[in-house]
């Protein structure tokens, strides 16, 4: 074998291990495995598996495949504790890796789903995101974790609309709400600010309705199943936000321009937060942007595509609304904001 050939079978042996890791923290997170051994400090398998609920059999092996990628230690002859990096996938820690998880297991999800369909062209649409029952539950909080300090740190921040509408008490629906964790993090900055988030999948709605009232927020947030196309709202809207997801309906572009337009109130705002696709491919080369020419793979089978931000600001201009561009995150992510003129 040749010296070249060699250092690339290391380097492809080390990806795996890496991926194999994240599969083991993914299997923790989901069963609740990882906050509960925090809470017990140690346990052998077995008082892990009665602490959640768990078959006592799987449970063992998944701590031996735990221990074997350093998530767990061995306290004791056949008692674990988490390890640092065990601890670090906690999901309700700060900085917790659980989006490394979840994105992982959704990627693997989205890879086979993609290989499968290739030859026929079928691109089955959102549905995928559902197939994979202990997913979606996760979906959510994930978006949440990677996007959330995002927001709050530098989006509400760089964007003037956040503040104008707060200041007069206004409202704010969030079109694909998820979890609920963009209206819940705005209320949060903007004491005065009244949201409504919609969503198409039941269990987001779920979590939404559940974190603001454990947030003490239920009082100036709803959360609804309903979707762009079918919602009324009985006064006119201060700000419609779109969060990583006019890509999902851009085939209708000129039809959901359109009804953002005509919920705006004068010197309202529609506000698109969006990935912001290079104009050059050799960007993708980049290590901050891999993971986004992956993503646009797997949106390609949700039937969706990942846009630029002019092509954003033109659909704002066609319907009337005046746009501007906001470039957060490195220039990873685009904020276009549309606003009605008063």
């Amino acid at each position: 074998m040749s010296t070249e050939l060699e250092t690339l079978r290391q380097e492809i042996m080390r990806r795996t291990q890496g991926a194999l890791s994240l599969d083991i923290a993914y299997v923790g997170v989901v069963n609740g495995l990882l906050a509960a051994l925090d809470e017990l400090g140690n346990a052998p398998p077995s008082r892990l598996a009665e602490a959640t609920d768990m078959d006592a059999g799987y449970v063992l092996r998944w701590c031996d495949a735990a221990y074997a990628f350093e998530l767990l230690e061995e306290s004791a002859p056949g008692e674990f504790q988490l390890a640092p990096l065990g601890r670090a996938f906690i999901p309700d820690r700060p900085d917790t890796l659980m989006p490394f998880a979840v994105q992982a297991m959704l990627s693997a999800h989205m890879s086979e789903r993609a290989a499968g369909l290739m030859r026929s062209g079928e691109r089955p649409g959102e549905k995928v995101l559902a197939e994979r029952e202990t997913v979606l539950p996760w979906f959510g909080p994930m978006l949440e974790y990677q996007f959330g300090p995002l927001l709050e740190k530098q989006v509400v921040d760089q964007v003037p609309v956040f503040r104008a509408v707060d200041e007069r008490g206004g409202l704010a629906v969030d079109l694909g709400c998820g979890n609920g964790w963009y209206l819940r993090a705005l209320a949060r900055r903007c004491p005065h600010l009244r949201g409504i988030g919609l969503d198409g999948f039941e269990e987001n709605i779920s979590q939404a309705t559940r974190l603001a009232e454990q947030e003490q927020l239920n009082d100036r947030l709803n959360f609804a199943v309903g979707d762009l196309h079918n919602f009324h709202i009985e006064e006119p809207v201060d700000l419609i936000a779109m969060n990583r997801a006019l890509h999902h309906v851009w085939d209708e572009k000129e039809n959901v321009f359109r009804i953002l337009r005509e919920h705006l109130r004068p010197g309202g705002a529609a506000v698109i937060w969006e990935p912001n696709w290079p104009a050059r491919r050799g960007d993708l080369r980049s290590p901050a942007r891999r993971g986004m020419a992956f993503q646009n793979l797997s949106e390609h089978v949700q039937g969706n595509h990942f846009l630029r931000p002019e092509e954003i600001a033109e659909q704002f201009r066609a319907v009337g609304l005046e746009p501007e561009v906001h470039f957060v995150a490195d220039g990873r992510d685009a904020i276009v904001t549309g606003t009605l003129p008063a």
